[in-house]
């Protein structure tokens, strides 16, 4: 009897594969299937090091934020470095953003299945708010949407181009339709938590909108704190995703936002 593993003509047998395997697969095919998983395998481990530790995403903004704004250096004009004196009287009149203050968004991002964020930041903001006695009377700013930036310049790129057409609408502004009701006269060392309610305008597209906000008088200077929902449908704004890189159908327009006296 043939005790070998060969057929009668000599060939190998169909167990054997041409390398002298055991497998019912050719070895060159085994080692194709092992070297795609290895390179998936790198490739997820680099996308999840780059969403996890490499993506510079700041955290939302908070009241740490606030605070560091409000001891900041002054930075109303170019050439004003100086600090507003505190003061113990109420705080009436005419009050103007300052570039210690800080708005932009943040979206939540998938990043072939690793769950990340896009956050864009700017100081380009204009605007002012009034006080009459224990009420914000007029309250308005605007943005230079184009100035927003991430820490991906191709995130920045399809922000300002298809998302939202900074070209054509090259601002985003908010302007307050009702009176803040403070319940305190914004005095030094004042602080409250309240809501506004406002008309806000992305990308051409107008709606009304009421959100918390957080507000301080600290070294002669008022800081507000807060963040506005956006659902981009509302705002006629493109979905943000791109292929391998899906977001949520929703943002947030977060700010700190610095004013001193007129």
């Amino acid at each position: 009897m043939n005790t070998s593993d060969s057929t009668p003509n000599g060939t190998p047998n169909d167990t054997q594969d041409a390398g002298g395997g055991s497998s019912g697969f050719p070895r060159w095919l085994k080692w194709g299937l092992l070297g795609a998983l290895g390179v998936l395998v790198v490739g997820y481990g680099l996308i999840f090091l780059y969403a996890n530790v490499l993506n510079d995403s700041p955290d939302e903004l908070d009241q740490s934020d606030l605070d560091a704004a409000l001891v900041a250096t002054s930075t109303v004009g170019a050439t004003d470095s100086s600090t507003p004196p505190a003061t113990t009287e109420p705080a009436t009149g005419t009050w103007n953003i300052t570039k210690a203050s800080e708005l932009g968004y943040r979206v939540t991002e998938v990043l072939f299945g690793v769950d990340t964020e896009g956050v864009g930041r700017t100081n380009q903001i204009d605007g002012a708010l009034v006080i009459d006695g224990t009420r914000v009377t007029e309250a308005n700013f605007v943005v230079d949407v184009a100035s927003i930036e991430s820490d991906d310049g191709r995130r920045d790129d399809q922000f300002r181009g298809r998302i939202m057409s900074a070209d054509q609408f090259p601002t985003a502004t908010f302007v307050l339709t009702e009176p803040i009701e403070l319940g305190t006269e914004a005095v030094e060392g004042a602080s409250v938590e309240t809501t506004a309610t406002g008309e806000l305008t992305l990308r051409g597209v107008t709606n009304p909108v009421t959100f918390d906000v957080a507000a301080e008088l600290a070294n002669g200077r008022i800081g507000v704190l807060g963040n506005i929902p956006v659902v981009f449908a509302d705002y006629e704004i493109s979905n943000p995703s791109v292929a391998g890189i899906t977001t949520e159908d929703n943002g947030l327009l977060e700010f700190v936002l610095v004013f001193e006296p007129a």
